[in-house]
Order: C-alpha cells, then sequence, then structure tokens
C-alpha cells in the first residue's frame, strides 16, 4: 500500500514539474501555474464547497496577485490564465464577484469568467 501511494506522489509531483515547465513564459515573473498554485487556497470557496467567505490564505493569495499584476500585460496574462482555469471549474459567479469586498481588495481586472482579456483596463 505504501509503494503505491509513493508512486502516486511521484506521478503527481512530476506531472506538476512538467506542467510549471510548460508554463513557464513568466509575464515579470508571474507564471500561470504560480498564479493558480496562489490562488489554490480560494477553490473550496469559489466552488461552493467552502464556508460563506474565503479563507485568509485565499485572501492573502488574491492580495500578492494584485499586487503582482503591476503592467497592462501581466493583467492580461493573468486574465486568460485564469478565465482557462475557471473553464474547467464550477465557480459561483455570485462568490467569485464577491471576493474582492471579502477580501479587501480592489481588483485590477473584472471577476467575470466572460470577460474579454484583450480588453482588461490599461491602468
Amino acid at each position: 500500500m505504501e509503494m503505491k501511494l509513493m508512486g502516486c506522489w511521484s506521478l503527481i509531483v512530476f506531472g506538476l514539474v512538467v506542467m510549471v515547465l510548460n508554463n513557464a513564459c513568466p509575464a515579470n515573473g508571474v507564471t500561470c501555474q504560480g498564479a493558480l498554485m496562489t490562488l489554490m487556497p480560494c477553490e473550496p470557496y469559489l466552488v461552493g464547497s467552502g464556508p460563506g467567505t474565503p479563507a485568509v490564505p485565499c485572501c492573502a493569495g488574491v492580495q500578492t496577485l494584485v499586487s503582482e499584476a503591476s503592467s497592462t500585460e501581466i493583467r492580461r496574462s493573468l486574465c486568460e490564465c485564469l478565465k482557462k482555469a475557471a473553464a474547467g471549474m464550477k465557480i459561483d459567479p455570485g462568490r467569485l464577484k464577491a471576493m474582492p469586498e471579502y477580501c479587501k481588495v480592489s481588483m485590477p481586472v473584472p471577476l467575470d469568467p466572460a470577460v474579454d482579456c484583450s480588453k482588461v483596463p490599461l491602468f
């Protein structure tokens, strides 16, 4: 049983390394994979399986990404990354839109899965 578990973990780690290397096209140091890992604590809240408010680690991740989204290029890149990731999840749109208020952050990009990332604000 332990051998099977070790094999599974090795496979998972290998898969993560491959994904990181494939997504290692940073926009000023921010990669898609890094952004997704930063926001991983938000998943239970966003899909509705967690509490009605985001957890502290989720808000810390959101604040980190907001501070890293310092240029139009980075914001558009992150927008595309998050939009693709959200397509594979059943995100509660109401929770997504409420997240900035709960986390006390001003989002430079609208939190809407239907946003046109090419029109992300230039500020």
